[in-house]
């Protein structure tokens, strides 16, 4: 099966490198999607720019794809679903959670000269970050691409309840399975709270399993795609 996987916020399509040999020894093709203003230096990239090339990227898989949104990729992923529910095998939600309809894509900082830099490290101090060493936020902190503020201030529209229908697997890093059930109870996760067929599983690391955690994390994609045979 094609995996199409969508990175997060300052991280262009290289960020899964660590994750694509293991997801092709198991038997799938694993697609990184360049997303336009992350890692072209394109600044007027916009969120709809984004939404375009992951939508093509669905329609050129030869079958039904499986669709991984890291973090703010989450949005990505489940507006791929909602604009292409008949197509889409399942989406793998890591790190994040689907926005509703209306939400802004990823408003977490200001800009500056139009983009939105990676921030350093002192807003990820604690669980999203306890895993990764002095080595490797360095070598992260390296990778990372400022994002237009086109991208990330953009709107998130959804337009059919059919995404629903679409099968979700919710990869927990930093928080806990049973974490998300009490956000769904409460009422602050609704599009969740409409997903037919969700699956919560977990993961022993920080916010970015892809570079702590490839291996793993790879399985668990695997094994979400099989599923979905």
């Amino acid at each position: 099966m094609d995996i199409l996987l969508l990175a997060g916020m300052w991280l262009d399509a290289s960020a899964w490198d660590p994750v694509v040999p293991t997801l092709a020894e198991l038997g799938h093709r694993p697609v990184p999607v360049a997303l336009p203003g992350q890692g072209d230096g394109d600044t007027s990239a916009t969120l709809a720019d984004q939404v375009a090339a992951v939508l093509s990227a669905v329609d050129a898989a030869p079958g039904r794809p499986l669709v991984v949104g890291h973090s703010a990729a989450c949005a990505l992923a489940w507006l791929a679903a909602d604009a292409r529910p008949e197509r889409v095998a399942g989406v793998v939600f890591i790190g994040g959670f689907p926005p509703a309809d209306g939400a802004t894509y990823a408003d977490f900082f200001e800009p500056v000269d139009g983009v939105m830099a990676f921030p350093g490290w002192e807003p990820f101090e604690g669980p999203d970050a306890a895993d990764l060493g002095e080595a490797a936020r360095r070598r992260f902190t390296d990778a990372t691409v400022a994002v237009p503020s086109g991208v990330t201030k953009g709107v998130v529209h959804l337009t059919d309840a059919r995404r629903f229908a679409v099968p979700v697997v919710l990869v927990c890093p930093e928080f806990s399975p049973d974490r998300v059930q009490e956000w769904i109870a409460a009422g602050e996760l609704p599009e969740l709270e409409k997903v037919e067929h969700l699956e919560l599983v977990d993961i022993d690391s920080g916010h970015w399993p892809m570079v702590t955690r490839p291996v793993e994390l790879a399985r668990l994609l695997a094994e979400a795609a099989e599923s979905r045979r």
